[in-house]
């Protein structure tokens, strides 16, 4: 799929105008809690299912593990109809808020990212997530004009189909090589606050880990800091509350962990035949069935659904 013109694929249930605007004013509201938002992120279906139904009020998805789910490495690799096509399935699947995760918006340039998210807008996205990146060219970070033109671009295109988008900006300075301690903080919070005014609504900051700095980052923004915790030794929910975090994403940690649990269940059968570790923890089949029963968002029956 080339992305001028680029279309939704169709829906599987319909959400209408008002179930899709209040989607996204309480996406907005989560990110003002008493506690942090906090997003294990899903890359399809089933995990998003499985994330809901753990208590999650909204699911968030990974680029990375989106695209090693469907054979492909991280980087705007995954083709835009698998990348619409896993969206569709996971926002038809469950019923809570789902922000997507576009990476540098793939397209090139502003309105091209613009289609693609008016493409995720039809089909019931609430959020999306977008980074400035690498330059590909030099692997120093890009130019932060190309993500405010961008971030520019899909404000316009949410307020031309009136839904309040969350557009999560995302800064790669601190794991980006080339930059370190104070000239580090300093460009990442510059082009936060330039992201602001672009339109966007939060800030994420994945390599941000150092608590004093994120309490600076936390207190110098006007909108939601959003950190990483996929590393060990990562704080817990109450540390960051209390450091001004009020969103956290687990990113593709879920399915590195997932992976590395099919890799030992998978190593304990072939080297040893046992099967112990798979049989420890394990959904039924019928509590995997239910994820996506009758009941289940992607299952109304036609009559209940919304034009």
């Amino acid at each position: 799929m080339t992305l001028p013109g680029v279309r939704a694929p169709s829906r599987i249930t319909v959400m209408s105008n008002e179930q899709h605007t209040a989607r996204a004013q309480a996406f907005h509201r989560l990110h003002a809690g008493s506690a942090p938002l906090i997003l294990p992120n899903a890359w399809d279906a089933a995990s998003a299912r499985v994330i809901e139904k753990a208590g999650a009020p909204a699911i968030a998805t990974s680029s990375a593990a989106m695209a090693w789910a469907l054979g492909y490495p991280d980087g705007e690799q995954l083709g835009l109809d698998d990348l619409l096509t896993a969206s569709r399935r996971i926002i038809d699947a469950v019923s809570v808020p789902v922000s997507v995760d576009v990476e540098r918006g793939y397209g090139r340039d502003a309105d091209e990212t613009g289609e693609l998210v008016g493409a995720l807008i039809q089909l019931g996205a609430v959020g999306i997530n977008i980074e400035d990146g690498k330059d590909p060219a030099t692997g120093r970070l890009a130019d932060a004009r190309i993500l405010r033109d961008r971030i520019a671009s899909i404000r316009a295109v949410a307020e031309h189909h009136g839904v309040p988008l969350f557009i999560n900006a995302r800064t790669d300075a601190y794991i980006t090589p080339g930059l370190s301690g104070e000239a580090r903080f300093k460009e990442a919070l510059d082009r936060a606050r330039s992201f602001v005014e672009a339109g966007a609504d939060g800030i994420f900051v994945p390599g941000l880990a150092d608590s004093t700095e994120i309490a600076r980052f936390a207190t110098a923004l006007p909108v939601p800091l959003n950190v990483y915790v996929g590393y060990p030794g990562a704080p817990d929910a109450n540390t960051l509350r209390e450091l001004g975090v009020r969103r956290i994403s687990l990113g593709c940690g879920t399915m590195q962990a997932v992976l590395a649990h099919l890799a030992r269940i998978a190593e304990e059968a072939l080297a040893q035949g046992r099967f112990e570790l798979m049989g420890e923890h394990m959904l039924t089949v019928a509590e995997a069935n239910g994820l996506f029963t009758s009941s289940s968002p992607r299952m109304l029956p036609e009559t209940r659904r919304t034009a």
